[in-house]
Protein backbone atom coordinates (compact mmCIF):
# COMPACT_ATOMS: atom_id res chain seq x y z
CA UNK A 1 0.00 0.00 0.00
CA UNK A 2 1.76 2.71 -1.58
CA UNK A 3 0.65 5.94 1.21
CA UNK A 4 2.31 8.31 -1.51
CA UNK A 5 -0.50 7.39 -3.94
CA UNK A 6 -2.68 10.12 -1.63
CA UNK A 7 -0.53 12.94 -2.77
CA UNK A 8 -3.08 14.11 -5.40
CA UNK A 9 -4.86 17.58 -5.10
CA UNK A 10 -7.93 16.69 -4.34
CA UNK A 11 -6.68 15.31 -1.14
CA UNK A 12 -4.14 17.80 -0.47
CA UNK A 13 -7.00 20.45 -0.86
CA UNK A 14 -8.91 18.42 1.83
CA UNK A 15 -6.27 18.41 4.29
CA UNK A 16 -5.79 22.09 3.49
CA UNK A 17 -9.25 22.72 4.60
CA UNK A 18 -8.62 20.75 7.59
CA UNK A 19 -5.81 22.85 8.49
CA UNK A 20 -7.11 26.23 8.39
CA UNK A 21 -10.01 24.94 10.71
CA UNK A 22 -6.70 23.68 13.39
CA UNK A 23 -5.21 26.67 12.74
CA UNK A 24 -8.16 28.77 13.50
CA UNK A 25 -8.31 30.45 9.94
CA UNK A 26 -10.67 33.41 8.78
CA UNK A 27 -11.17 31.48 5.70
CA UNK A 28 -14.67 30.64 4.81
CA UNK A 29 -16.31 28.58 1.87
CA UNK A 30 -19.08 30.50 0.53
CA UNK A 31 -22.32 28.36 1.40
CA UNK A 32 -23.91 28.64 -1.87
CA UNK A 33 -20.71 27.60 -4.18
CA UNK A 34 -20.88 24.98 -1.73
CA UNK A 35 -23.99 23.61 -2.81
CA UNK A 36 -23.02 24.59 -6.46
CA UNK A 37 -20.15 22.23 -6.52
CA UNK A 38 -21.89 19.79 -5.19
CA UNK A 39 -24.97 19.53 -8.19
CA UNK A 40 -22.00 19.86 -10.31
CA UNK A 41 -20.24 17.16 -9.28
CA UNK A 42 -23.22 14.54 -8.95
CA UNK A 43 -24.36 15.36 -12.16
CA UNK A 44 -21.10 15.27 -14.17
CA UNK A 45 -20.54 11.56 -12.32
CA UNK A 46 -24.35 10.46 -13.36
CA UNK A 47 -23.12 11.74 -17.14
CA UNK A 48 -20.03 9.74 -17.42
CA UNK A 49 -22.05 6.62 -15.65
CA UNK A 50 -25.25 7.06 -17.94
CA UNK A 51 -22.47 6.96 -21.18
CA UNK A 52 -20.82 3.94 -19.84
CA UNK A 53 -24.34 2.30 -18.95
CA UNK A 54 -25.11 3.10 -22.52
CA UNK A 55 -22.41 0.35 -23.36
CA UNK A 56 -22.99 -2.25 -20.79
CA UNK A 57 -25.24 -5.88 -20.24
CA UNK A 58 -28.81 -5.08 -18.46
CA UNK A 59 -28.08 -8.00 -16.84
CA UNK A 60 -25.25 -6.83 -15.00
CA UNK A 61 -26.53 -3.48 -14.38
CA UNK A 62 -29.86 -5.36 -13.11
CA UNK A 63 -27.30 -7.56 -11.02
CA UNK A 64 -25.53 -4.20 -9.33
CA UNK A 65 -28.48 -2.73 -8.30
CA UNK A 66 -29.88 -6.09 -6.36
CA UNK A 67 -26.32 -5.55 -4.52
CA UNK A 68 -26.78 -2.16 -3.92
CA UNK A 69 -30.01 -2.67 -2.40
CA UNK A 70 -29.05 -5.77 -0.36
CA UNK A 71 -25.47 -3.38 1.14
CA UNK A 72 -27.97 -0.78 1.51
CA UNK A 73 -30.69 -2.38 3.82
CA UNK A 74 -27.65 -4.61 5.54
CA UNK A 75 -25.54 -2.71 6.33
CA UNK A 76 -27.67 -0.17 8.72
CA UNK A 77 -28.93 -3.42 10.57
CA UNK A 78 -25.07 -4.85 10.96
CA UNK A 79 -24.53 -0.73 12.30
CA UNK A 80 -27.28 -1.19 14.88
CA UNK A 81 -26.64 -4.22 16.28
CA UNK A 82 -23.11 -2.93 16.86
CA UNK A 83 -24.41 0.32 18.47
CA UNK A 84 -26.51 -1.92 20.62
CA UNK A 85 -23.76 -3.70 22.41
CA UNK A 86 -22.10 -0.67 23.21
CA UNK A 87 -25.00 0.16 24.86
CA UNK A 88 -26.11 3.46 23.06
CA UNK A 89 -29.54 3.73 23.28
CA UNK A 90 -31.87 2.76 20.85
CA UNK A 91 -32.80 5.81 19.11
CA UNK A 92 -29.59 6.98 18.77
CA UNK A 93 -28.74 3.97 17.15
CA UNK A 94 -31.36 3.96 14.52
CA UNK A 95 -30.36 7.27 13.45
CA UNK A 96 -26.31 7.30 13.53
CA UNK A 97 -27.09 3.21 11.92
CA UNK A 98 -29.26 5.18 8.56
CA UNK A 99 -25.79 6.98 8.12
CA UNK A 100 -23.96 4.14 7.62
CA UNK A 101 -26.00 2.33 5.40
CA UNK A 102 -25.98 5.25 3.24
CA UNK A 103 -23.16 6.41 0.83
CA UNK A 104 -21.18 9.65 1.06
CA UNK A 105 -20.74 11.05 -2.68
CA UNK A 106 -17.94 13.13 -1.38
CA UNK A 107 -15.55 9.87 -0.53
CA UNK A 108 -16.87 8.27 -3.93
CA UNK A 109 -15.57 11.57 -6.11
CA UNK A 110 -12.60 10.84 -3.94
CA UNK A 111 -11.84 7.23 -5.26
CA UNK A 112 -12.36 8.22 -8.39
CA UNK A 113 -10.22 10.92 -8.60
CA UNK A 114 -7.59 8.42 -6.57
CA UNK A 115 -7.99 5.71 -9.43
CA UNK A 116 -7.68 8.18 -12.33
CA UNK A 117 -4.47 9.96 -10.99
CA UNK A 118 -3.10 6.21 -11.00
CA UNK A 119 -4.80 5.87 -14.73
CA UNK A 120 -7.28 3.09 -12.79
CA UNK A 121 -10.19 1.94 -15.36
CA UNK A 122 -13.22 0.76 -13.46
CA UNK A 123 -16.81 -0.19 -14.25
CA UNK A 124 -19.72 2.22 -14.41
CA UNK A 125 -21.98 -0.39 -12.23
CA UNK A 126 -20.96 1.59 -9.22
CA UNK A 127 -22.56 4.91 -10.40
CA UNK A 128 -25.85 2.94 -10.66
CA UNK A 129 -24.96 2.12 -7.23
CA UNK A 130 -24.16 4.85 -5.59
CA UNK A 131 -28.06 6.96 -6.86
CA UNK A 132 -29.30 3.49 -5.27
CA UNK A 133 -28.11 3.28 -2.02
CA UNK A 134 -29.22 6.44 -0.58
CA UNK A 135 -32.38 5.57 -0.41
CA UNK A 136 -32.85 2.09 1.67
CA UNK A 137 -30.66 3.48 4.81
CA UNK A 138 -33.09 6.20 5.50
CA UNK A 139 -35.77 3.66 4.95
CA UNK A 140 -34.24 1.19 7.97
CA UNK A 141 -33.56 3.79 9.52
CA UNK A 142 -36.93 5.11 10.41
CA UNK A 143 -38.08 1.55 11.16
CA UNK A 144 -35.56 0.91 13.45
CA UNK A 145 -36.63 4.23 15.33
CA UNK A 146 -40.23 2.78 14.86
CA UNK A 147 -39.86 -0.18 16.54
CA UNK A 148 -37.56 1.28 19.13
CA UNK A 149 -39.74 3.48 20.55
CA UNK A 150 -42.48 0.96 21.53
CA UNK A 151 -46.19 1.31 22.30
CA UNK A 152 -47.30 4.06 21.52
CA UNK A 153 -51.68 5.57 21.31
CA UNK A 154 -53.45 4.83 17.84
CA UNK A 155 -53.49 8.80 17.12
CA UNK A 156 -49.96 9.04 17.77
CA UNK A 157 -49.33 5.86 15.77
CA UNK A 158 -51.59 7.39 12.59
CA UNK A 159 -49.45 10.59 12.68
CA UNK A 160 -46.29 8.73 12.50
CA UNK A 161 -47.26 6.43 9.72
CA UNK A 162 -48.39 9.66 7.41
CA UNK A 163 -44.86 11.31 8.73
CA UNK A 164 -42.92 7.83 7.77
CA UNK A 165 -44.81 7.99 4.28
CA UNK A 166 -43.41 11.74 3.75
CA UNK A 167 -40.07 10.79 4.75
CA UNK A 168 -39.97 8.01 2.49
CA UNK A 169 -41.08 10.06 -0.72
CA UNK A 170 -38.42 12.44 0.45
CA UNK A 171 -35.83 9.66 0.90
CA UNK A 172 -36.39 8.55 -3.07
CA UNK A 173 -37.37 11.81 -4.62
CA UNK A 174 -33.82 13.27 -2.75
CA UNK A 175 -31.66 16.33 -4.89
CA UNK A 176 -28.68 14.32 -4.94
CA UNK A 177 -30.69 10.70 -6.11
CA UNK A 178 -32.17 13.00 -8.99
CA UNK A 179 -29.08 14.59 -9.85
CA UNK A 180 -28.05 11.11 -10.26
CA UNK A 181 -30.21 9.34 -11.57
CA UNK A 182 -31.11 12.16 -14.04
CA UNK A 183 -27.49 12.33 -15.24
CA UNK A 184 -27.14 9.04 -16.11
CA UNK A 185 -30.59 9.39 -18.23
CA UNK A 186 -29.21 11.89 -20.15
CA UNK A 187 -25.86 10.28 -20.26
CA UNK A 188 -27.40 7.26 -21.42
CA UNK A 189 -30.11 8.50 -24.08
CA UNK A 190 -28.55 11.41 -25.37
CA UNK A 191 -26.61 10.67 -28.73
CA UNK A 192 -22.31 10.85 -28.47
CA UNK A 193 -22.47 13.60 -31.35
CA UNK A 194 -24.53 15.73 -29.07
CA UNK A 195 -23.14 15.16 -25.65
CA UNK A 196 -19.39 16.08 -27.19
CA UNK A 197 -20.62 19.64 -26.71
CA UNK A 198 -21.09 19.36 -22.78
CA UNK A 199 -18.03 17.11 -22.39
CA UNK A 200 -15.81 19.70 -21.74
CA UNK A 201 -17.50 21.32 -19.10
CA UNK A 202 -18.01 17.75 -16.96
CA UNK A 203 -14.69 16.35 -17.56
CA UNK A 204 -11.74 18.84 -18.08
CA UNK A 205 -13.22 20.97 -14.98
CA UNK A 206 -14.40 18.21 -12.47
CA UNK A 207 -10.78 17.62 -10.97
CA UNK A 208 -10.92 21.22 -10.31
CA UNK A 209 -14.21 21.33 -9.02
CA UNK A 210 -13.76 18.48 -6.77
CA UNK A 211 -10.43 19.94 -5.39
CA UNK A 212 -12.96 22.98 -4.20
CA UNK A 213 -15.64 20.85 -2.90
CA UNK A 214 -12.84 18.62 -0.92
CA UNK A 215 -11.34 21.72 0.75
CA UNK A 216 -14.90 23.10 1.90
CA UNK A 217 -15.26 19.41 3.28
CA UNK A 218 -12.00 19.43 5.46
CA UNK A 219 -13.20 22.36 6.53
CA UNK A 220 -16.35 21.14 7.89
CA UNK A 221 -14.92 18.16 8.92
CA UNK A 222 -12.15 20.01 11.24
CA UNK A 223 -15.02 21.85 12.99
CA UNK A 224 -16.29 18.42 13.86
CA UNK A 225 -12.65 17.83 16.03
CA UNK A 226 -13.49 19.31 19.14
CA UNK A 227 -17.02 17.35 19.53
CA UNK A 228 -15.36 13.90 20.21
CA UNK A 229 -15.65 14.41 23.87
CA UNK A 230 -19.00 14.38 23.19
CA UNK A 231 -19.59 11.92 21.36
CA UNK A 232 -17.16 9.54 23.53
CA UNK A 233 -14.67 7.09 22.68
CA UNK A 234 -16.93 4.13 21.73
CA UNK A 235 -18.55 6.50 19.03
CA UNK A 236 -15.50 7.02 17.94
CA UNK A 237 -13.67 4.01 17.49
CA UNK A 238 -17.11 2.86 15.75
CA UNK A 239 -16.21 5.77 13.16
CA UNK A 240 -13.26 3.47 12.15
CA UNK A 241 -14.36 0.03 12.71
CA UNK A 242 -17.97 0.54 10.95
CA UNK A 243 -16.05 1.31 7.67
CA UNK A 244 -13.83 -1.64 7.80
CA UNK A 245 -16.49 -3.77 7.94
CA UNK A 246 -18.22 -2.01 5.57
CA UNK A 247 -15.40 -1.84 3.03
CA UNK A 248 -14.73 -5.39 3.93
CA UNK A 249 -18.71 -5.81 2.51
CA UNK A 250 -18.07 -4.06 -0.38
CA UNK A 251 -15.07 -5.92 -1.44
CA UNK A 252 -16.26 -9.10 -0.91
CA UNK A 253 -19.38 -8.10 -3.16
CA UNK A 254 -17.46 -6.41 -5.81
CA UNK A 255 -15.39 -9.31 -6.20
CA UNK A 256 -17.54 -12.43 -5.98
CA UNK A 257 -20.45 -11.75 -6.41
CA UNK A 258 -20.40 -8.56 -9.15
CA UNK A 259 -17.15 -9.97 -10.93
CA UNK A 260 -15.19 -6.27 -11.03
CA UNK A 261 -11.77 -5.65 -11.69
CA UNK A 262 -9.84 -3.77 -9.19
CA UNK A 263 -10.90 -0.01 -9.77
CA UNK A 264 -14.76 -1.37 -9.55
CA UNK A 265 -14.13 -3.61 -6.64
CA UNK A 266 -12.71 -0.83 -4.84
CA UNK A 267 -15.36 1.37 -5.50
CA UNK A 268 -17.96 -0.80 -4.15
CA UNK A 269 -15.86 -1.05 -0.76
CA UNK A 270 -15.58 2.27 -1.00
CA UNK A 271 -19.60 2.41 -1.32
CA UNK A 272 -19.68 -0.33 1.87
CA UNK A 273 -17.30 1.92 4.05
CA UNK A 274 -18.81 5.05 3.07
CA UNK A 275 -21.44 7.11 5.75
CA UNK A 276 -24.05 9.78 4.47
CA UNK A 277 -23.12 13.54 5.59
CA UNK A 278 -25.99 15.24 3.28
CA UNK A 279 -28.58 13.30 2.20
CA UNK A 280 -29.39 11.19 5.45
CA UNK A 281 -28.86 14.08 8.69
CA UNK A 282 -32.15 16.35 7.35
CA UNK A 283 -33.75 13.38 7.34
CA UNK A 284 -33.01 11.92 10.68
CA UNK A 285 -33.32 15.36 12.25
CA UNK A 286 -36.92 15.11 11.07
CA UNK A 287 -37.58 11.93 11.88
CA UNK A 288 -35.82 11.43 14.67
CA UNK A 289 -35.76 14.51 16.83
CA UNK A 290 -34.69 12.57 20.26
CA UNK A 291 -31.49 11.39 19.19
CA UNK A 292 -28.51 14.14 19.25
CA UNK A 293 -27.35 15.73 15.76
CA UNK A 294 -23.89 15.89 17.47
CA UNK A 295 -23.35 12.12 17.33
CA UNK A 296 -24.08 11.64 14.00
CA UNK A 297 -23.09 14.27 12.33
CA UNK A 298 -19.68 14.47 14.44
CA UNK A 299 -19.19 10.63 13.09
CA UNK A 300 -20.08 11.10 9.46
CA UNK A 301 -18.15 14.14 9.13
CA UNK A 302 -15.68 14.30 11.74
CA UNK A 303 -14.51 10.54 11.78
CA UNK A 304 -15.69 8.58 9.12
CA UNK A 305 -14.88 10.72 5.98
CA UNK A 306 -11.27 11.94 6.98
CA UNK A 307 -10.98 7.99 7.66
CA UNK A 308 -12.07 6.96 4.40
CA UNK A 309 -9.77 9.58 2.68
CA UNK A 310 -6.51 9.08 4.43
CA UNK A 311 -6.84 5.67 5.14
CA UNK A 312 -9.67 3.97 3.69
CA UNK A 313 -9.23 4.33 -0.04
CA UNK A 314 -5.05 3.10 -0.15
CA UNK A 315 -6.73 0.21 2.04
CA UNK A 316 -9.65 -0.86 0.15
CA UNK A 317 -7.15 -0.36 -3.22
CA UNK A 318 -4.71 -2.57 -1.20
CA UNK A 319 -6.85 -5.49 -0.73
CA UNK A 320 -9.03 -4.98 -4.13
CA UNK A 321 -5.39 -5.44 -6.16
CA UNK A 322 -5.13 -8.70 -3.82
CA UNK A 323 -8.01 -9.61 -4.55
CA UNK A 324 -8.05 -9.76 -8.01
CA UNK A 325 -4.52 -9.92 -8.71
CA UNK A 326 -4.21 -6.45 -10.08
Amino acid sequence: MDVSNLLIPAVLFFALGFLAQGVKSDLKFPPELAKALSIYLLIGIGLKGGIELSHAQLGEAVEAVIAALVLGFGLPIVAYVILLAGRLDKLNASAIAAHYGSVSAGTFLTAIAYLNAQQITYESYPVIMLAIMESPAIIVGLLLARFSRGSATHQDENARENHMGELLRDAFTNGSVILLFGGMVIGFVVKPDSLSTITPFFSTLFMGALSLFLLEMGMEAGKRIGEFRRVGWFLVAFGVLMPLIGGAAGLLVGHYWLGFGMGGTMLVAVLGASASYIAVPPAMRLAIPEANPSYYLTLSLGVTFPFNVIVGIPLYHYFAARLTGG
